[in-house]
């Protein structure tokens, strides 16, 4: 499950956190929660407990499995940075992305303010990583702006928007020390509109800043139809990528142990054990 998706802008998604909570208007029509709820009830299903907030511990050493470097999608059915989840949780995650760094990690959260707080103390460690790309939702002005002026505070090394939905017209913004922006429509049942102007006029402000700038989606209720193209061509620009060798298996095992071990010393009598349950 982990290896297949159709996120345009990453080859692997890792959910070792599972479910969330709606906070701002880009919520409103969320695919993981769809996705998740059609299958609350079924007996031994991922998602029997639905979009109900669950940590995964099974699944923190998974990155460690695969033989080939991938882009890696962090939580792409959940938020890293909500509230629910413990710190301790957190950062066992960061310390699977920070020794895992023959693949390129992205982690995109609303929760900015957070991730602003802990990227700047305890995750210090794993905000200054080539290989992590930390990045924020931006759907509109009221929500989504003030989460890049968080995510521009923090001392990552490597930081991204992804301004989807787009759902108005952002207006002129500041795209300092911003790595790279993603854009994208809504799509699916109910989906909101999106307007070219709105996207042209972050890609042309993308050029001022030099910032890389991957147009993933026109959205719509039928989203293939409507495609990737803007301007008659597409934009698939991503930030440079480190490469590193990837360990022998034996290796990777033996990291997955310590992780495992160390998670294990952390959970015992915590808050971790509940949510785990």
């Amino acid at each position: 499950m982990s290896l297949q998706t159709r996120i345009e802008w990453t080859d692997a998604t890792w959910n070792p956190v599972r479910g969330c909570t709606k906070i701002s208007p880009g919520c409103k029509h969320c695919y993981a929660e769809t996705f998740a709820e059609r299958f609350r009830g079924v007996k031994g299903h991922p998602y029997e407990q639905g979009f109900d907030l669950r940590l995964v511990p099974e699944k923190l050493t998974e990155p460690f499995s695969w033989r080939s470097p991938k882009l890696v999608f962090v939580n792409s059915m959940s938020d890293l940075f909500q509230e629910g989840v413990p710190d301790e949780y957190i950062e066992a995650v960061c310390r699977v992305m920070v020794t895992a760094k023959w693949h390129t990690f992205q982690v995109l959260t609303k929760r900015a303010g957070r991730l602003k707080q802990m990227l700047s103390g305890r995750l210090r460690f794993a905000a200054e990583q080539d290989h992590i790309w930390w990045g924020v939702s931006v759907e509109d002005r009221k929500y989504g702006l003030p989460r890049i002026t968080h995510l521009q505070k923090t001392p990552a090394r490597v930081r991204f928007l992804s301004i989807e939905p787009l759902l108005e017209d952002l207006g002129c913004f500041n795209l300092s020390n911003i790595s790279w922006a993603i854009v994208g429509g809504e799509s699916g049942p109910g989906a909101r509109p999106m307007r070219e102007e709105w996207v042209l006029s972050i890609r042309d402000q993308c050029r001022a800043y030099r910032v890389p700038f991957f147009f993933k989606q026109w959205g719509g209720v039928r989203k293939s139809r409507n495609g990737r193209l803007l301007d008659g061509r597409t934009y698939d620009e991503y930030p440079q990528r480190v490469v590193s060798a990837i360990p022998e298996r034996e290796s990777c095992l033996a990291f997955a142990r310590d992780i495992v071990d160390a998670f294990r010393k952390t959970a015992a009598g915590s808050s971790l054990v509940a949510i785990t349950a």
